[in-house]
């Protein structure tokens, strides 16, 4: 035999003699060290769906910034009294190393407890016992202390957006706003006027089409059920554009409003749609700020390196997204759903193409927001995702713009969109400077826009607009009151009833 095959034949034989070398194993989570913390873990946290959140951690006491397995943890939400507790429970992987877990109940129990587990064994403090009467979402049983319900759900001291819209408004006289708002805007708009007077809600209603007073209704129904509001009366627009024009501080009238702009004044809220994923997440919507965070597509490097858009043609700027996509198809995907308001024009823009599903579109690392009628309301939801946002310069704004910074949460883009074949250019070759925007822009989401911050903004408007008022709220003729949903299969036993009632 050659040396060198001897050799050979020599070195397979030792082979079978040696032991295999170790492998590198991936580090697994620590029970102990993995971190758990939100308002879920909190008994007087009133929400429609409880949440909290699971930051998987090894021994060395270093956070997963990668998923460590979708069914890594297990989490049971249990009542000792009630063996059969009608509790909805769905553990969300984040895929950057931590899970949020959210929990809808259907009947309110006491001493709820919470098993996180690790492989059968329990993390950090687990169980955690929120001790005492823990309410569901239906339950009617508002706290009456104001300061302690914020201080029970974490909300900020003051939010800049309500400090600049209340503060063109000196005094709110609330029987010249009764007899003059329904003259100026009734006949043409839709308005709801509400009283809240002792923590029960009034309406009346002015102009053709008040279907989205459902949106309203149902949000006041649901905080007042959780807190005393101050007595209030005030005017909401139901429509797309805000109302009130910038005039002479003293001719102006408070207009609550959906969407403000740069030459109004109306006072902002959360939108209908935010508001409404919040009352029905786990519920009929399936798109909510939480669903998003665990549906964000591929990692990052898989993501496909184009700019994408899906929408109706509501505004012409994106007619231009649409025609200019076309001519660069290896920077842009874009197209219409839907068209309504250019119908003349299909031929020059369509064909439709098939509705998207929303977390569809984190398949692409460039999301471009184009206003609709007034600003796009899908931006806390592109925002909450883990790609970049490219976000047009708009007159049109929502509750939480002016705390988004350009550069920082997201890129931004001229109003006419000339530079956005430039700006996605720009992102392809920043990749990583574009993936830091479109994480803090994520970041921004999970802490500004999750359903206990829009539950405080509202709260914290009441109260700063009630400082305002110089008469009486009073329940109008021609009010009539919005009743709370009745709850026969689960009602609510509520102790602060009881407690008031000995009294």
């Amino acid at each position: 035999m050659p040396r060198r095959a001897l050799l050979g034949h020599l070195l397979r034989l030792a082979a079978l003699w040696l032991p295999a070398p170790a492998l590198c194993a991936s580090p697994a989570p620590s029970p102990s060290r993995t971190l758990v913390w939100g308002l879920g873990l909190e008994t007087h946290a009133v929400l429609p769906v409880r949440f909290f959140f699971i930051q998987a951690v090894d021994k060395a006491g270093v956070n997963f910034t990668t998923s460590p397995g979708e069914n890594t943890f297990e989490v049971k939400v249990v009542s000792p009294s009630e063996p059969f507790s009608r509790i909805w429970v769905q553990l969300l992987d984040r895929h950057d190393g931590s899970f949020l877990v959210r929990y809808r109940m259907y009947a309110s129990y006491t001493d709820l407890n919470i098993h996180v587990l690790l492989r059968n064994k329990p993390v950090a403090k687990s169980p955690y016992i929120l001790t005492g009467s823990v309410y569901h979402e239906s339950c009617d049983c508002p706290e009456s202390n104001g300061a302690l319900w914020e201080k029970y759900m974490r909300c900020p001291s003051s939010f800049a957006q309500i400090q600049h819209d209340l503060s063109v408004f000196t005094r709110v006289d609330l029987d010249r706003n009764a007899e003059e708002i329904p003259v100026r805007f009734g006949q043409r708009q839709s308005l709801c006027h509400y009283t809240i007077k002792n923590n029960q809600v009034y309406i009346k209603t002015y102009g053709e089409h008040v279907g989205f007073r459902i949106f309203m209704d149902a949000f006041l129904l649901s905080l007042t059920r959780k807190v005393t509001l101050p007595d209030i009366e005030f005017f909401v627009n139901l429509g797309d554009w805000p109302l009130e024009k910038r005039r002479a501080p003293g001719k102006l009238h408070p207009i609550f409003s959906w969407c403000g702009s740069n030459d109004t004044r109306d006072i902002v809220m959360p939108t209908y749609d935010l508001t409404e994923s919040v009352l029905e997440t786990m519920g009929r919507v399936s798109l909510d700020m939480m669903s998003v965070q665990g549906n964000t597509g591929p990692p990052w490097a898989e993501k496909n390196s184009t700019g994408f858009w899906r929408g109706r043609d509501s505004r012409r700027e994106r007619l231009e997204l649409v025609k200019m996509a076309r001519a660069n198809p290896t920077l842009m995907d874009a197209a219409f759903t839907n068209f309504f308001f250019f119908k003349h024009d299909e031929s020059l823009y369509g064909p439709l193409v098939k509705h998207v599903s929303f977390f569809d579109f984190f398949k692409y690392k460039y999301q471009i927001n184009v206003d609709g009628t007034v600003a796009a309301y899908r931006l806390p939801y592109l925002l909450a995702g883990d790609s970049v946002v490219l976000k047009q310069e708009s007159i049109y704004y929502e509750h939480f713009y002016a705390a988004l910074q350009p550069w920082v949460h997201y890129i931004p883009l001229k109003a006419d969109l000339s530079d956005l074949l430039e700006k996605i250019q720009w992102a392809k070759d920043h990749d990583e400077e574009a993936l830091e925007i479109a994480r803090a822009g994520q970041m921004f989401a999970r802490t500004h826009l999750m359903g206990d911050s829009i539950f405080c903004y509202y709260f914290k408007l009441f109260q700063e607009y009630a400082k305002l008022q110089v008469t009486e709220p009073k329940v109008r003729v021609g009010m009539e009151r919005v009743e709370q949903p009745k709850d026969d299969l689960f009602p609510c036993y509520c102790h602060r009833t009881k407690v008031k009632d000995e009294l």
